[in-house]
């Protein structure tokens, strides 16, 4: 079992190595993995073998994004168990069964403003009765002022007993005791010294939110304890892991600012908690959670849009300071998100670099970009089995390239399926329509195609000399 005494004293060793950083041509970064490689010994009380030493040392002269290091992170350091705290039950029943989703959000008592109560709300207000069958929601009271928690707790029970006697809901607390040292800390970043004990701490917070929540779930999801929800959140959360069947992540996320909307498999808890607990000081939570990401080989950002969470608080948790800011991509109505079924894409526009057809099939903030297509081109989306369409949108350019749209295009759907080449081809096409101001949107397309569909196919009607940038195109199946 982890005990907790033995991060504390693997801390101090950390602090007594800031002379050793200095002048080392290692980055920092990469002397802390070291180290956590020897912790991760250190715990299992087992020994090392030459090789293993001579391993380690080799570490050394290693960045942290190197490869070296990712296979040394997932393999040799997979704290799956629970850091050892005894948790403070303020509102409670037993949990019955793993839910689908676990909502952890950590709170403190702050200078101006309150937004918890709210926050909780929005999550059971946005969800439908079938949906809180499959959430629960944790509340780390983090602070250490026990009159500030008695009184949230006396609200949070008053405003949602139900809730609580249902099982869906769950205060906790852990006590100061279980805390590493808070005072005196490093001052990276010529950070304030409260501002780092500040930020410290809210690690440390999250780090017994997480390892609480490790069990409760299949999926958890962080939030803020100032954030306002989109409707059917969960609904379109779920319609995102479907998707990605099959893919590896570690990181999803539904909203693009701080530690907000940032969902997790929660087999990956454990060590998340633990890597939060070990780097606790060193720098803010969402720059140490892109760290842990890329420790487990997820190289780039997956991040969902419109996003699922917006950020309500108009004054910080640190010093009661404004904090105005919004994420400009969110939306009151959960986005329904397309079906998008298995198929492969085809195109014979020249593509730019790695701008690929499928990315503008793909449900991640990416895109397809080709240069000037000429009358005749196409780009065709071949779908593994034959499917009924209910609606199909399509848009191309961006906010930053507005004129690289399709500005003389139709779209077909196809069938009859033939071997062509080394592919397949439809032999016959019904067209829908022509895209306008480089869109094209159709409902109802079932009511419209007497035929199940096995191809689309974007048709380019006339010459352009501007670059292509097929944005996205969604497939809403009946």
């Amino acid at each position: 079992m982890f005990k907790f005494y033995q991060v504390k004293h693997l801390f101090e060793i950390l602090d007594k190595m800031r002379c050793l950083r200095k002048r080392s041509a290692v980055s920092f970064l990469g002397v802390l993995v070291i180290f956590l490689l020897f912790m991760n010994l250190y715990i299992e009380d087992s020994y090392v073998l030459e090789g293993d030493k001579q391993f380690i040392r080799e570490t050394s002269t290693h960045q942290l994004n190197s490869e070296r290091y990712v296979h040394t992170f997932k393999d040799l350091s997979n704290f799956s168990g629970a850091i050892n705290v005894t948790y403070r039950y303020l509102a409670a029943t037993p949990l019955q069964r793993k839910r689908f989703l676990t909502v952890g959000l950590s709170s403190v008592k702050r200078k101006k403003g309150s937004y918890l109560l709210e926050t909780i709300k929005s999550i059971f207000e946005q969800s439908s009765y079938e949906e809180l069958k499959e959430i629960l929601v944790v509340v780390h009271l983090a602070d250490f002022n026990s009159s500030w928690r008695d009184v949230m707790v006396q609200d949070i029970t008053q405003k949602f007993a139900h809730h609580i006697i249902a099982g869906r809901l769950m205060v906790i607390h852990a006590p100061e005791e279980y805390y590493p040292i808070l005072d005196g800390l490093k001052r990276n970043y010529n950070d304030p010294e409260d501002r780092v004990r500040f930020r410290s701490k809210q690690n440390v917070d999250y780090a017994f939110l997480l390892n609480f929540c490790a069990n409760t779930s299949d999926y958890y999801v962080m939030l803020e304890d100032d954030v306002r929800c989109s409707k059917n959140f969960l609904t379109a959360i779920k319609k995102v892991i479907t998707s990605l069947e099959g893919t590896y992540w570690v990181t999803l996320e539904f909203s693009k600012l701080g530690y907000i909307g940032k969902l997790y498999h929660s087999h990956d808890l454990p060590r998340l908690a633990h890597f939060l607990l070990m780097f606790y000081q060193e720098m803010p939570c969402d720059w140490l959670l892109t760290h842990f990401r890329g420790l487990l080989a997820q190289k780039n950002v997956i991040r969902f849009k419109p996003s699922l969470f917006q950020h309500m608080g108009y004054y910080s948790s640190y010093k009661g300071n404004e904090n105005k800011l919004k994420d400009d991509d969110f939306e009151d109505e959960s986005f329904d998100i397309p079906d998008n079924p298995p198929a492969s894409l085809y195109t014979n526009i020249n593509v730019f670099e790695n701008y690929e057809a499928s990315k503008a099939y793909s449900s991640v903030d990416e895109y397809f970009w080709g240069k000037p297509p000429l009358t005749g081109d196409v780009f065709v989306i071949m779908f593994e089995n034959p499917i009924i369409i209910k609606k199909i949108k399509v848009s191309t350019g961006t906010e930053d390239r507005q004129n690289d749209i399709l500005h003389n295009g139709a779209l077909d759907v196809g069938e009859h399926v033939i071997p062509f080449k080394q592919s397949r081809q439809c032999v016959t096409y019904l067209r829908l329509g022509d895209f306008k101001n480089g869109n094209f949107e159709m409902s109802d397309v079932n009511q419209k195609v007497p035929f199940d569909i096995h191809c689309i196919r974007i048709y380019v009607t006339k010459t352009q000399k501007e670059w292509l940038i097929i944005r996205s195109i969604s497939i809403w199946t009946s």
